[in-house]
């Protein structure tokens, strides 16, 4: 059942997945993103654990391109074509930390540690 729901979602075989994945593409190089900028650190806290064991240059660059994104949103513009092109929104900078992360979480609950850090509600 995993591999029949990985083959629908893998963009190499189904041909509604890479058209969907070229539209993210295409939304994305609009305002200068990467899909990983799109995770929220109040969302989920190994997100925010992830960014926070990340180079320093890592998660300046990401907060260059959210507030670029945010300036063009307002103005309701694009980025310009020559800039568009040299953008790469599938370039992963997060998912192997948060990968660690979240393995670290697992370990942790399974060996029946407390949590490093608990949500609450302000």
């Amino acid at each position: 059942m995993a591999s029949l729901l990985q083959s629908l979602l893998d963009p190499k075989k189904n041909w509604l997945a890479a058209q969907h994945m070229k539209t993210i593409s295409k939304r994305l190089r609009y305002y200068g993103l990467r899909y990983d900028d799109l995770y929220d650190p109040y969302y989920d806290l190994d997100i925010k654990e992830a960014l926070n064991r990340l180079p320093r240059e890592i998660v300046d660059a990401r907060n260059q391109r959210l507030k670029r994104a945010m300036d063009l949103s307002m103005k309701h513009e694009y980025l310009p074509e020559d800039l568009q092109a040299m953008q790469t929104p599938f370039r992963s900078y997060l998912q192997d930390i948060l990968a660690l992360v979240k393995r670290e979480n697992a370990e942790r609950e399974a060996l029946g540690a407390l949590p490093l850090y608990q949500r609450t509600i302000p």
